[in-house]
């Protein structure tokens, strides 16, 4: 069978591994894709991947069997929309039911009519009315963007002047419109974990948990970005979180979506805070994450083609639940320089096909060729997965591999999975 892939991320480069794993999977196009997925098979860089009408287009043209988005942009500007209208099999969200992450006022709305334990949040659209709610609550502060900010659209801090400023902000237009409504939610202290699911609508599978590091400095340090690294499994969570996240988070928010009429066919991914007053969620995507889809799909022991092609079916309550290897996985992620604010592209890449190997696993997302030369195209330049019988060991492998790799201005956090190691996270080029 043949699978277009939209996207051309880090996320994208492993599911595109994943998929071609499958024995039913000949071949995988990838549109843009990068120049990792060149090597898994066709690209096609120019195609936008949120232009509706071009990825029909090129879907309908392929003949492809099933067309699986993996980025939050393209379902939100309808892609899925366009490919169910053209009788295409499509794994991803509707735009409608996309708007669980799209707008986060929305997943609000939906957290409260399906019981699900989540911080309290208030939405505005005026400064001033942002101003007198920051006055009469506590910190830290949470200010987000209502909508798609890729992972830059969030302040949590302990200074109200800040918070109001970023509000003034985003409200002001430094995000566009994903800023056009402001959400203030309540601070919510503890452990954060991501869970995932493969959903049709109905029927949810749960997949491995994992955890990420959203700041861009060992400790915790700096701004958000869309996340420097990641591991999993998870050692320290409470006994069958996956189990509860499913059952008290998951599965209402799907019948609730039914009951909407917008039901939910997707990857549905839960981030949950651990407080001491029990899980709540954070924020919902509607894709899986990146760092995190480059950690749990190595460790998945079934065919991934098989649960999404029966999920776009809506046939998932026919399959069986996966099974997962014992193996651990730690992605160290390699930026920028500059990133997350203003990334310098451009650079060189060396050193990736030695530290590439049987227990490392090297996942392009920043990356495009310059003739016969690798360089760097974005912020998160690589994601560089160590494999292991236990966290240590992948943990060892992977900071290995990523001391191979270089390019000037070379950037990565030191403590992922672990405490801050010695070396530094500057090139020496």
């Amino acid at each position: 069978m043949k699978v277009l892939l939209v996207g051309g991320g880090g996320r994208e480069h492993a599911l595109g591994w994943s998929l071609l794993r499958s024995p039913h999977v000949d071949t995988v196009v990838s549109a843009p894709g990068n120049p990792g997925l060149s090597r898994l098979g066709e690209t096609i860089p120019d195609l936008p991947a949120t232009d509706p009408a071009a990825v029909t287009e090129v879907a309908v043209g392929e003949a492809v069997d099933l067309v699986v988005i993996g980025p939050e942009a393209p379902l939100a500007a309808g892609v899925g929309d366009a490919l169910h209208r053209a009788g295409v099999p499509v794994f991803g969200p509707t735009q409608r039911a996309a708007r669980l992450e799209a707008s986060k006022s929305f997943a609000n709305d939906v957290m409260a009519r399906a019981g699900v334990p989540t911080g309290a949040a208030n939405v505005f659209t005026d400064p001033e009315r942002v101003a007198a709610h920051l006055d009469a609550v506590r910190g830290p502060f949470v200010v987000k963007a209502d909508g798609l900010a890729a992972g830059k659209g969030v302040l949590v801090t302990e200074d109200r002047a800040a918070a109001q400023a970023w509000a003034q902000r985003l409200l002001g237009g430094d995000l566009g419109e994903a800023g056009a409504k402001v959400v203030v939610e309540e601070y919510l202290d503890g452990r954060e974990v991501s869970v995932f699911a493969i959903c049709d609508g109905t029927t949810l599978v749960p997949l491995e948990p994992a955890r990420d590091y959203k700041r861009q400095l060992d400790g915790d340090e700096g701004p958000n970005t869309g996340g420097m690294g990641c591991f999993s499994p998870v050692p320290d969570l409470p006994d069958d979180l996956v189990g509860w996240t499913a059952a008290n988070v998951m599965q209402p928010v799907l019948n609730t979506m039914a009951g909407d009429g917008t039901p939910f066919t997707g990857f549905l991914y839960a981030g949950l805070m651990l407080t001491d007053d029990g899980p709540k969620v954070l924020e919902f995507n509607v894709r899986l994450g990146d760092p995190e889809t480059q950690v749990v799909l190595p460790r998945l022991d079934g065919d991934l083609f098989e649960l999404l092609y029966a999920a776009a079916a809506g046939t998932l309550d026919d399959m069986p639940p996966p099974g997962w290897h014992a193996t651990a996985a730690v992605n160290v992620v390699l930026a920028s320089e500059g990133y997350p604010e203003a990334p310098v592209t451009g650079r060189v890449i060396h050193g990736l096909d030695e530290a590439a190997g049987n227990d490392v696993l090297v996942f392009h997302a920043g990356t495009r060729r310059d003739g016969d030369t690798l360089v760097t195209s974005g912020g998160r330049v690589l994601s560089v997965v160590g494999l292991g019988d236990d966290i240590a060991a992948a943990r060892s492998r992977a900071y290995a591999a990523a001391h191979q790799i270089d390019f000037e201005g070379r950037q990565f956090r030191t403590d992922i999975a672990g405490v801050p190691s010695q070396t530094t996270t500057a090139s020496k080029t």
